[in-house]
């Protein structure tokens, strides 16, 4: 299945999170059995994003952070200028995939590209995302809906990572959390984003027997 062919890529650059959100429900409610997939580049104004199963103690002091009650799964995790945002507008039935096989594509495009930078870095089952020596560069969030899935990836290029330390990153008190920067590697914005889509595209080109494979 040549996949790069039937997602069209969007690059939006700085989008309001609501704005988005709304954008990528009305999408998602009005595609068709032909409607093609889509992947939208992006990067937040600072918000928290509180999942479906997010508490509110979880955000320890949001200061002049806004929260939104947002529809992803998962708990609470910070979007700002510098991380990458990577929105998965896929129709899953007709690929035929599940919600557990996009969320291990997406994990292991993280890892494929930070591989290549030379980081090992891995996923975790008890926690979704991708950690850097137990650190986490990326965070995942999605939602299905009429077999198509929203929401996705954000990956840690460059944000103020001293924000997190506002909230229990994903409800996990205490979680380290890292970026590009960080580990000292100068990548821009747009070169992590096309490098990440570049690697989902990979997975999502993958048959479902070889989910996970590097």
């Amino acid at each position: 299945m040549g996949c790069d062919s039937e997602i069209k890529i969007r690059r939006l650059g700085l989008q309001a999170y609501e704005t988005t959100w709304q954008a990528m429900r009305q999408f998602t409610e009005e595609r068709q059995p032909h409607t093609p997939d889509e992947i939208w580049q992006l990067e937040h104004p600072s918000v928290f994003t509180l999942g479906i199963s997010g508490h509110a103690e979880h955000i320890l002091d949001a200061g002049p952070v806004p929260v939104v009650q947002s529809d992803r799964g998962g708990q609470v995790t910070y979007h700002g200028p510098g991380q990458v945002v990577l929105y998965v507008l896929l129709d899953l039935k007709r690929r035929q995939w599940g919600a557990r096989r996009l969320v291990t594509a997406l994990e292991q495009c993280v890892i494929s590209y930070l591989a290549e930078l030379g980081v090992s870095a891995i996923a975790r089952q008890d926690a979704p995302g991708v950690y850097v020596d137990g650190a986490k560069i990326a965070a995942l969030g999605l939602r299905v809906r009429r077999g198509g899935s929203y929401h996705g990836l954000a990956f840690n290029v460059h944000p103020d990572l001293s924000v997190f330390k506002r909230i229990n990153p994903c409800g996990y008190a205490g979680m380290d959390v890292c970026s590009l920067t960080s580990l000292g590697i100068d990548q821009s914005w747009q070169q992590a984003a096309d490098a990440l889509t570049r690697t989902f595209l990979a997975e999502w080109a993958r048959p479902s027997a070889d989910a996970g494979k590097a």
